[in-house]
C-alpha cells in the first residue's frame, strides 16, 4: 500500500471530516472510496468509448430488424 499526501482547502476537509464522523468511517476510508468511485466512473467512460470504436452499424441494423415491433407489457409500478 502506498501513502499519499494531499492538500485540501480547509472548508473541503471540514465537509470531508463531518461527513467521515455522520458515515461512521475513518477520513481515509472515504477518501478511498471517493477516489474508487471516480476512477470508475472515468474507466467506464473509456471503456465504452473503446466498445463504441468496435461496433459495426450494419451488424446492428441487421440485429434489430429481427426485433418485434411491439409494445412492452405493463407492469405494477413498486
Amino acid at each position: 500500500m502506498s501513502t499519499l499526501s494531499v492538500r485540501l482547502p480547509d472548508s473541503l476537509h471540514k465537509k470531508l471530516k463531518e461527513l467521515a464522523q455522520k458515515e461512521g468511517v475513518s477520513m481515509n476510508q472515504l477518501i478511498n472510496l471517493a477516489v474508487s468511485e471516480k476512477l470508475s466512473a472515468l474507466l467506464t467512460v473509456d471503456y465504452l468509448k473503446e466498445r463504441a470504436e468496435k461496433g459495426n452499424r450494419q451488424e446492428f441494423e441487421k440485429i434489430m430488424a429481427d426485433v418485434p415491433d411491439v409494445e412492452p407489457e405493463e407492469y405494477d409500478k413498486l
